[in-house]
């Protein structure tokens, strides 16, 4: 140990930088590819979905998204495995190349128009090898760099790896601006998203050639020189009540709320800008990629701090504070982002008055269902103008009603038209409807030129200030509570359950929840409620193991 170490002073030697760089390095691949992925979510609808509706169309493309997220807990299992058998430096190399490879063959995959249904199944294909390859890659990486942290610093070592994350999310939108200014918006939605994805064989050559210049973890050479290897650690991590009780309180007590709490505070609020408030998407990325430059120093604060007060203060408090100011927030962010919506909403709000019946779920699985009741009509145009409304219970039989403050916008039945006759009513119709929302003050994009940009910026600072406090300590958290012989297994199935379904599905369920109800907010439910289950279990059951000695 260094004499800075032995100081306790927040310092790191030569050695243990290449540690944290060739660790960290890889998973910014694996960031940088997902939040790629999701900020162009909108271009790859078109580019792979467009066979169906407009809106099943971009849940589809979240839920392409997430399938990556769905995967990774058997990742886990399945590297985690290898890493408690085979060796932490190993393991992670081979995940590495399968995420970088992976993301690669995105930017060369044809679109719909060119191999019809192939083109998605493909996609979706990549999506899954991705996800099941970072199942193994981050457990590995914070396993590795905690085993060589010194008494006192694990907290802070393992920071490093997690401000990767939001370097990646910083990276992707760097990569995706330069382009689009480049090429042009238009090129760009034909061709230039894929440039951002082939860039990334770019990361993936100078991670491969930073991790084999690694040795193996001390501690796991350790204890393989000594015999204590586990030869069963799928059994000894889950077979075994002790262990496997402590596998699920770190999921439901630490990951659970980390996981939305940080993609509520990166990821949400991009998606919130962008499709919601009809944000224009490079400044909506240049406002978030400025808050995370802001925050990114808090991750390593918040580390250190842990190595201080413990892990489990800062965690749960950084949960509870999200869940009780989540809903004012994001009222903030759409008076700062979009002051036109907000005020057209106070003053003329939207309400639909439609029979219950008559009203389906604003989602076409297969995208072949026509919405043609005066109910649904009403509520797939009002969805995709992202405008909010209230759900008004009517008279059985009765035709919907669209009510724009005083004014009220009848809607029509369009079951018994022809379909070309339906076709010409519909647009009829919704222009009418359009013009009414305009006359109301409802706008049809965010001016930019209205944009608080200040306050939007100090929102989003907010929330990612939220993600640094709750995910800073998190490695170290997970990485102490499980033994030196099945922690890769151990730690990397709460982490992935947490971070992969509860977090990853985020997008896909706040936006379906905000299209079946009709309010913006609505979504915000779904972290604020997971968040505050963390932070009872958390606080009722999980024990801080801060000073907990890695080589048992």
């Amino acid at each position: 140990m260094t004499d800075c170490a032995a100081a306790g002073d927040p310092a790191v030697d030569r050695d243990d930088r290449l540690v944290i760089l060739a660790s960290s390095v890889g998973t910014v691949i694996e960031w940088y590819d997902f939040y790629l992925y999701g900020s162009l979510a909108a271009i790859i609808t078109v580019q792979f979905f467009s066979g169906v509706n407009e809106t099943t169309g971009y849940i589809f493309a979240l839920m392409a998204f997430a399938a990556g997220f769905a995967v990774r807990p058997f990742g886990a299992i399945f590297f985690g495995r290898l890493g408690d058998l085979w060796g932490r430096k190993n393991t992670f190399l081979v995940t590495m190349l399968l995420m970088g490879l992976s993301t690669f063959v995105v930017g060369l995959l044809p679109s719909y128009a060119a191999i019809g249904i192939a083109a998605p199944a493909i996609l979706i294909a990549m999506r899954l090898l991705q996800g099941l390859a970072l199942g193994g890659e981050y457990g590995g990486a914070a396993t590795y760099v905690a085993e060589h942290a010194p008494p006192g610093k694990r907290g802070f070592y393992t920071s490093f790896i997690q401000i990767t994350a939001t370097a990646g999310l910083m990276l992707s939108l760097l990569v995706i601006l330069g382009v689009r200014t480049a090429v042009g918006e238009e090129a760009f939605k034909d061709w230039g998203w894929r440039i951002p994805f082939l860039v990334s064989i770019l990361l993936l050559g100078v991670s491969l050639w930073i991790r084999l210049r690694l040795a193996e973890s001390p501690a796991f050479a350790r204890m393989k020189a000594e015999g204590k290897g586990s030869k069963t650690p799928l059994k000894d991590s889950f077979g075994k009540w002790p262990n496997l009780k402590l596998v699920l309180l770190a999921l439901v007590g630490l990951t659970a709320g980390q996981a939305v709490v940080w993609y509520t505070g990166q990821f949400y609020a991009l998606f919130f800008l962008e499709k919601t408030l009809k944000v224009d998407g490079p400044l909506a990325n240049i406002l978030i990629a400025i808050s995370l430059l802001l925050a990114t120093p808090f991750f390593v604060f918040w580390g250190w701090l842990s190595d201080k007060v413990g892990r489990k203060p800062i965690i749960l408090v950084g949960c509870l504070l999200a869940a009780l100011t989540y809903f004012p927030l994001f009222h903030a962010l759409t008076g700062a982002a979009n002051p036109q919506l907000a005020a057209a909403t106070a003053s003329a709000p939207v309400s639909v008055h439609a029979d219950p019946a008559d009203c389906a779920l604003q989602f076409d699985p297969v995208g072949k269902t026509v919405f043609d009741s005066s109910c649904d009509l009403a509520k797939s145009y009002l969805a995709k103008a992202g405008v909010t409304y209230a759900n008004i219970a009517a008279p059985a039989g009765s035709t919907a009603e669209v009510r724009i403050g005083h004014v009220v916008v009848t809607s029509f039945d369009g079951a018994a038209l022809p379909r070309p006759d339906f076709a010409a009513r519909k647009a009829e119709w919704e222009a009418g409807l359009g013009a009414a929302l305009a006359a109301a003050g409802y706008p049809a994009r965010a001016d930019s030129a209205l944009v608080n940009k200040p306050l939007v910026v100090a929102i989003l600072f907010v929330l990612v200030i939220y993600v640094t406090m709750v995910y800073g300590p998190i490695a170290a958290a997970l990485v102490e509570m499980f033994p030196t012989n099945i922690r890769y297994t151990s730690m990397s199935l709460p982490y992935h359950i947490g971070n992969g379904w509860f977090g990853g599905f985020l997008p896909t369920t706040a936006f379906a929840m905000v299209a079946a109800t009709g309010n913006i907010y609505y979504g915000l439910w779904y972290p604020v409620v997971v968040a505050l289950v963390t932070v009872v279990v958390g606080y009722l059951f999980i024990r801080d193991r801060k000073d907990v000695d890695l080589g048992g």
